[in-house]
């Protein structure tokens, strides 16, 4: 029987969703243990590796495992998941120079650091997972945890600008894709009021990267600080993570 399997997760898709439709299309699998190792967030979409079996037990090795993403990010907007599916926090146009601070920004984060988990993550204090505290307004009672992440490769692939409307349209559809109790509805009432708020011909800085780095690194943390060293905020937009150690999206299945 197959052991592992590289899964393309759509956006808008928990990896628990993918792992039950897996076992709906494939009666064969239905009663057989299955995990995944490595999350991705409910927008983020790419390479997800489903266990099978009695692989289930390796599981730390694909952990383990360095990772690749593509990912795009804009600047000018700060939410508490440090993605467009979060309440927005902060909005400030960014200063000049933007193109500058991002190169300087890629060459010194590539090495090993420290990362803090982000605020809206399944890692645990006390027993209970950061979202938790977070939705409880009770991160001031907690310490953050961080762990330690090397990044190997990081590059910027092109700068540019999103219109409003453009904008708008990707976070809506975004939000419209995404399954469960994310808080979407009060999510999409605070963007309405900032694309209310804006100029019409309003225009907004991103940025594509690439990067290739260790596993347990969350790209939305590295976003997040980058929109802090600017202040002005920022949020990613799109994360697609193109290959997990060897598994690569040339050998995904399609849902």
């Amino acid at each position: 029987m197959l052991k592992i399997l590289p899964i393309y997760k759509p956006v808008g898709f928990t990896p628990f969703e993918v792992v039950k439709t897996i076992k709906q299309v494939n009666p064969k699998l239905s009663k057989v243990k299955m995990g995944y190792a490595g999350r991705l967030d409910p927008l983020a979409h790419g390479v997800l590796l489903l266990m099978i079996g009695e692989e289930t037990k390796n599981r730390d090795y694909y952990l383990s495992l360095p990772k690749t993403y593509d990912f795009e990010v804009v600047f000018g907007v700060q939410t508490d998941t440090y993605d467009v599916l979060g309440l927005i926090e902060k909005t400030s146009l960014p200063i000049n120079n933007v193109n500058l601070f991002v190169n300087k920004y890629v060459n010194k984060t590539i090495g090993k650091s420290l990362q803090t988990y982000p605020p809206y993550s399944s890692k645990t204090v006390q027993g209970k997972p950061l979202f938790w505290w977070a939705r409880q307004g009770k991160l001031s009672e907690i310490e953050m945890p961080t762990r330690e992440i090397e990044i190997f490769d990081f590059a910027v692939i092109a700068m540019g600008n999103i219109e409003l409307h453009n904008l708008q349209q990707k976070v809506m559809d975004s939000l419209n894709s995404v399954r469960g109790d994310f808080r979407q509805e009060e999510i999409k009432s605070r963007w309405r009021q900032y694309f209310m708020q804006q100029k019409k011909d309003t225009k907004l800085i991103t940025a594509k990267f690439k990067i290739v780095c260790s596993s347990g690194t969350y790209i939305r943390e590295l976003i997040n600080n980058m929109g802090q060293e600017l202040e002005c905020g920022a949020v990613a937009l799109n994360i697609y993570r193109t290959s997990v150690g060897e598994f690569t999206m040339k050998n995904a299945l399609i849902l």
